[in-house]
């Protein structure tokens, strides 16, 4: 029986390669003759973990685009009717916005391993900043679907959020109505979010996902040590000019990626099925209300993946009464991860040979975005937390902005001339 199988698959495998003979090779460049190197841990799961996470969105935001009506006065009844009336609609709901939280939790994390092991370094810097890209993609795409709901949260949310447009001198007031398309959010709003939402995001995305994928290809993976393996010794068990360090990522990785992949799925689905809104934070209460503009939530916040930023917002004050410092800061924080491969200006690649100053900034960095996320999440009334969130703030900046001095003074440890086994 399993000989039949492999020569079925062998004789599809020939009738499409004869009729379309560029997709082999193109098989070949990116699964089984690409190498990675073969020390990867748990660390590097998080890349194939964003884009399973990314199909699951694209799917299930299609079959909710089938019921879902982008109007004022519609938009929320028919999310209602998708969760009540369609079968199996409250499961697609839940799936896209859990899905929406456990994207930003594996590009967070993905964010970090490569603050961690230097994959912003020479030669990956475009790598680093297609991947930026694609978090700011992201979350625009996340937020234009934040608004679709048309919950208290969602209409006070895209409030706040487009009036920011407003503190930019001279243009502010009329760029805001312009992107709202009224004075306030409304239908024209509502249509503009939906159209960017469901077809240009999505199409830009997909567009940035593959130009990540293909310059990670071209340069080869980085790994726990920093050591490039295409400067290597060559030759391994697959072939002569192959990185010795390297093993082919189909079915090497593949395999192992797919059990991660399992495990993952299963604490999606548990979040899904038992704790979809996981206390307000993947799905704030007060959006469950439909929205009204005569009456303004006690506590107007982003969801949990904005919230640093939002603090950053909030906790700076505003000069002579202008808010543009606050919207410079906010900004200033995205802009400043994209410039982390020209700011570093280490020896070394991985955390394992840095020396303990890169460390504990790392962590100071780690702790100031956790806290400041914790602080935006909040009411932002306490005056202490106010102060704390200006500290974090400063220390989140200084992370950047000094960079360049004390990963110069860093001690670093000598880097092995060929990758190490141990996690």
């Amino acid at each position: 029986m399993s000989n039949i199988i492999m020569r079925t698959a062998d004789n599809v495998m020939e009738w499409v390669n004869y009729r379309a003979p560029g997709l082999m090779p193109f098989y070949r460049k990116h699964m089984s003759e690409y190498y990675a190197p073969k020390n990867f841990n748990l660390w590097y799961i998080f890349g194939i973990l964003a884009t399973v996470v990314l199909v699951n969105q694209i799917v299930t935001g299609i079959f909710l685009t089938m019921h879902f009506k982008p109007s004022a006065a519609e938009a929320f009844a028919s999310v209602e009717y998708i969760m009540r009336d369609v079968d199996g609609g409250n499961y697609i709901r839940y799936m896209h916005s859990t899905g929406a939280s456990m994207f930003f939790i594996v590009v967070y994390l993905h964010m970090f391993r490569g603050l961690m092991y230097g994959s912003y370094q020479k030669p990956r810097e475009l790598v680093w900043i297609l991947g930026m890209l694609i978090y700011l993609v992201l979350m625009a795409e996340a937020f234009m679907g934040y608004v679709l709901p048309w919950g208290q949260m969602s209409y006070w949310g895209a409030k706040v959020i487009i009036s920011l447009f407003g503190a930019i001198p001279y243009i502010g007031t009329s760029l805001t109505e312009w992107i709202m398309g009224d004075f306030n959010p409304g239908d024209a709003t509502l249509n503009r979010f939906f159209a960017l939402h469901v077809i240009a995001m999505p199409l830009v995305l997909l567009l940035l996902v593959v130009l990540h994928l293909g310059a990670l290809h071209e340069v080869g993976s980085n790994n726990p040590d920093g050591v490039e393996i295409k400067k290597g010794p060559k030759g391994n068990r697959w072939s002569p000019t192959a990185p010795a360090d390297g093993v082919p990522f189909h079915p090497y990785y593949t395999v192992k990626d797919t059990f991660f992949v399992g495990c993952f799925l299963i604490v999606a689905a548990f979040i899904m099925f038992f704790a979809p809104t996981f206390g307000g934070w993947f799905l704030e209460h007060d959006n469950f209300t439909e929205a009204n503009p005569l009456v303004t939530p006690a506590h107007i916040k982003p969801v949990w993946y904005f919230t640093p930023y939002y603090a950053m917002l909030r906790v700076v004050p505003s000069f002579f009464g202008i808010k543009l410092w606050g919207v410079l800061v906010m900004f200033g924080a995205i802009v400043m991860l994209f410039l982390v491969p020209w700011l570093d200006k280490g020896k070394v690649k991985s955390i394992r040979y840095r020396g303990t100053l890169y460390k504990i900034m790392l962590a100071i960095f780690a702790i100031s975005f956790v806290w400041l996320a914790k602080i935006g999440a909040g009411p932002g009334t306490d005056p202490v937390e106010t102060i704390i969130g200006r500290v974090l703030t400063f220390l989140y900046f200084a992370f950047f902005i000094t960079m360049p001095v004390w990963t110069k003074l860093d001690k670093t440890k000598p880097v092995p001339e060929r990758v190490t086994m141990h996690d």
